[in-house]
């Protein structure tokens, strides 16, 4: 148990308390922990409700980039705030114990404001707020953002409001009971509400398999149906829709109770079953199509689809993975735009044992481990740009003695650590970097291999695009060829950002070089917009 492992987090006071709940259990059991707090862009954002910001995983999509950027190893989440299909490469691996699944109503002075016909209830729930409307239809709603307590804050604040909704769990977790509170024992919950969840990447056995001990099996079986049941009807936090399941021990059932309902509350579709707890599987489908065969879609609010408000071109063809990561409000036009083929590199290259090597792409690490075995490649000092080439270096050929953020720091480094001496440079047909530049004027012998041949394949794009996502100086190159600056230039680094400058007005680099980060960048520019 020598690894550390990283503990992702939203920064809010509830957030930190899950996260310190997944510490204590996992340090019980004898693991090493770090906690890692992320602001997340449903943080940053909070002068819209959740369901008008377009975004799926609006609190979890920063852990999510996060983690497939190896800045943390497993993200802690309410799990009623978890898209239903995960990312690529990032799975489920535990549910805790479910806490209070109910919504609460705090409120000011006496409950008499219930039974008056112009009452003001805050939420930044479309499902809280199309099922208040249900039931009180001539009361007004209210938006209602933010962490628990600056929710508190704004209801004690703002005189016109008579109360706020409110999940009971988060009340609980942070130690806070108004004087003033009573359980909606009537509104059904939000899918998963309740219960936390750690999320870790598919490949990571070593932590899966620490987090899988503190798996709850009943909480597990009950959540999983119920957001399949959201899946199934394709909802989210932009549609107004509520599940619970609960499991009878004695009687060996479990029940679920399904509701969707239309934005304004006045339409409602709902589902009660009891089955065999042996035969959850088919309930989560069998109620769903319940729901559907009622006529139950035709209810799901307009924030489901959405009307793209930006569009924006890609220079590199994203992952299914990567596509899910856009925002919803954002067409992305995405092709590759420079196309990759192996070279033949020379056996003499390797002929004698190479001290220093320098890869700082994952294509020079393809090209090498198609020319040679792993046993031809014995290098001795390998150096490389970013953590993903690192990981895959390690993977394929050996241990990484030094990895940077750029190929200019890396150039820096090399600079003080190999003055005097020779360095293999595995590098593209097409090299835009001033990483050899730089050595040769430290006295560093650069010896460039051409790895891969990098050509051009550049595409027209529309005069309407908003923003450009470039991930070398290769793919601006090949965008000008065919097209002029339009919009935004979003770039991966600062090379690349160098090469964008000289046509673009204004550009943008992700904080962290992969490809994951220059979509969040795009997403957080328009979001705020």
């Amino acid at each position: 148990m020598d690894k550390t492992i990283r503990i992702g987090t939203r920064d809010s006071e509830l957030a930190m308390w899950q996260a310190k709940t997944v510490q204590e259990q996992l340090e019980y059991l004898g693991y090493k922990t770090e906690l890692v707090p992320i602001k997340a862009t449903g943080d940053l954002v909070l002068n819209k409700p959740i369901y008008e910001l377009g975004i799926t995983g609006v609190f979890t999509r920063n852990l999510d980039i996060s983690m497939l950027n190896n800045d943390i190893d497993i993200a802690v989440h309410s799990l009623k705030d978890v898209p239903t299909a995960l990312p690529e490469g990032i799975v489920q691996a535990a549910v805790l114990k479910r806490g209070p699944s109910e919504d609460v109503l705090v409120f000011k002075g006496n409950e008499e404001f219930l039974a008056q016909k112009d009452a003001i209830i805050a939420t930044g729930s479309l499902r809280r707020k199309a099922q208040w409307l249900h039931r009180y239809p001539s009361h007004k709603i209210e938006g209602l953002r933010g962490n628990v307590n600056t929710r508190l804050q704004k209801l004690k604040d703002n005189e016109q409001l008579n109360g706020a909704i409110f999940a009971a769990a988060g009340l609980k977790r942070i130690g806070v009971k108004p004087e003033n509170m009573v359980n909606l024992s009537w509104m059904v919950s939000a899918p998963g509400q309740g219960a936390i969840m750690i999320a870790a990447l598919e490949e990571d056995e070593y932590c899966k398999e620490a987090c899988a001990k503190l798996n709850h099996e009943e909480t597990e079986i009950c959540t999983n149906v119920e957001r399949k049941f959201l899946r199934l009807l394709e909802g989210g936090c932009s549609s107004p829709i509520g599940a619970l399941a609960y499991i009878n021990e004695k009687e060996d059932e479990i029940t679920f109770k399904g509701i969707i309902l239309s934005e304004d509350g006045s339409r409602k579709k709902e589902v009660n079953k009891t089955v065999k707890t042996r035969k959850h599987i088919y309930l989560a489908q069998d109620t769903a199509d319940i729901i559907i065969d009622r006529g139950g879609k035709k209810l799901i609010s307009k924030y489901g689809a959405f009307e793209k408000k930006y569009k924006i071109c890609s220079t590199k063809k994203f992952t299914d993975s990567q596509s899910k990561l856009v925002h919803e409000d954002i067409a992305v036009e995405d092709s590759d735009f420079i196309k990759i083929r192996s070279s033949r590199i020379p056996l003499p290259v390797l002929k004698n044992e190479i001290e220093n090597v320098i890869i700082t792409s994952k294509n020079a690490i393809e090209s090498l481990e198609t020319n040679f075995s792993l046993a031809e490649l014995q290098f001795k000092n390998i150096y490389c740009v970013g953590r993903r080439t690192k990981a895959l270096i390690e993977k394929k050929i050996g241990n990484v003695k030094f990895v940077a953020r750029n190929a200019k720091l890396l150039a820096k480094h090399l600079s003080e650590e190999i003055k005097g001496q020779e360095v293999t440079y595995f590098t593209s047909s097409l090299r835009l970097d001033d990483l050899p530049t730089i050595l040769e004027q430290n006295e560093v012998v650069v010896n460039e291999v051409e790895a891969y041949k990098t050509m051009f394949s550049p595409k027209v794009i529309d005069d309407n695009t908003d923003g450009v996502l470039f991930y070398s100086p290769s793919t601006v190159e090949s965008y000008i060829l065919e097209n002029k600056a339009i919009g935004i230039a979003f770039c991966i680094g600062e090379t690349t950002a160098a090469k964008a400058k000289k046509h673009f007005t204004e550009v943008k680099v992700a904080k962290v070089p992969t490809v994951e980060s220059v979509i969040e960048l795009a997403n957080l520019y328009f979001v705020k917009k």
